[in-house]
């Protein structure tokens, strides 16, 4: 436990815990043996990091978070597994995210994400890094989500469902396919609604960029084509294209199959350019 922690004298720190300097632990927060806290990262009231939890440097964590807790999971035999947390991660009020199942797997959430009040982060989930994900969300086991999405509030995810980098996914969806990168996806049925836009601009995706991924996915849901037959026109017609090679390396990889273009699968755009949305 480094000498550099500021714990409050009613927090209880284990001894065999490794806390980095700068590290402040709330009133009544519990810090278990074997648990990892990076440098300056502050943890507030009532807060429990378990055994095993290995958070990054200056994140924030909030009242009544609990990191690293068994997984609510039948097949789990008290092995050893663990969560990792990345940098300057904000965790906030009565967020869950529990340890993996099967002997050192690993949870993961990568640096930079905001999860917002009372989201669930089951087992084995894998998030990449600047992901914000908006309260009273649920990730079942494994689940893996890519990097820079944005999820709804009150959203949430069938185990093994996978989602995209750069996606945005609205509030109250129901996800129970796989949702490619770059998409907006909403609603209960879910359907993609098109390309997440804003979401693009704001990271610096050029309107030429985006509108190529957009004639993509319209060459990948064209309703003349069956998903392999597009998938493989896809690939010789952009056969060094690094959305193209993303894209497609997604949807080859799919065990519970895409959501569908909003209005089913629509006809290939002949234009090679739209005007901005």
């Amino acid at each position: 436990m480094s000498m550099g922690a500021a714990i409050h004298p009613t927090a209880l720190v284990s001894p065999d815990a490794e806390l980095g300097g700068g590290v402040r632990v709330g009133p009544y927060s519990v810090v278990d043996a074997n648990a990892k806290i990076g440098g300056g990262t502050i943890i507030e009231s009532f807060a429990r990091v378990t055994s095993w939890a290995d958070i990054g440097r200056n994140c924030h964590i909030f009242e009544n978070a609990v990191i690293g807790q068994d997984p609510q999971d039948h097949d789990f035999g008290q092995e050893r597994s663990y969560v990792r947390i990345g940098d300057d991660v904000i965790i906030r009020e009565n967020v869950t995210i529990h340890r993996a199942t099967g002997e050192d797997c690993e949870t993961v959430v990568g640096q930079g994400c905001l999860i917002m009040e009372g989201c669930h982060l089951g087992h084995n989930v894998r998030m990449g890094k600047y992901c914000t994900v908006t309260s009273k969300t649920g990730f079942s086991g494994h689940v893996q989500i890519g990097d820079y999405v944005v999820v709804g509030g009150l959203s949430g995810f069938h185990q093994f469902v996978r989602v995209g980098s750069y996606a945005m996914i609205g509030g109250m969806t129901k996800a129970i396919k796989d949702i490619p990168p770059y998409s907006l996806v909403d609603g209960n049925p879910a359907y993609i609604y098109g390309l997440n836009t804003v979401g693009l601009r704001r990271r610096g995706f050029t309107q030429e960029q985006r509108t190529h991924i957009k004639n993509i996915y319209r060459m990948l849901f064209d309703r003349r084509f069956r998903h392999r037959e597009a998938l493989a026109m896809i690939e010789e017609r952009f056969p060094d294209d690094v959305f193209a090679r993303e894209i497609v390396a997604f949807a080859k990889s799919t065990r519970r199959g895409l959501f569908q273009w909003r209005g089913g699968r629509t006809k290939l755009a002949r234009e090679p350019e739209e005007e901005e949305e």
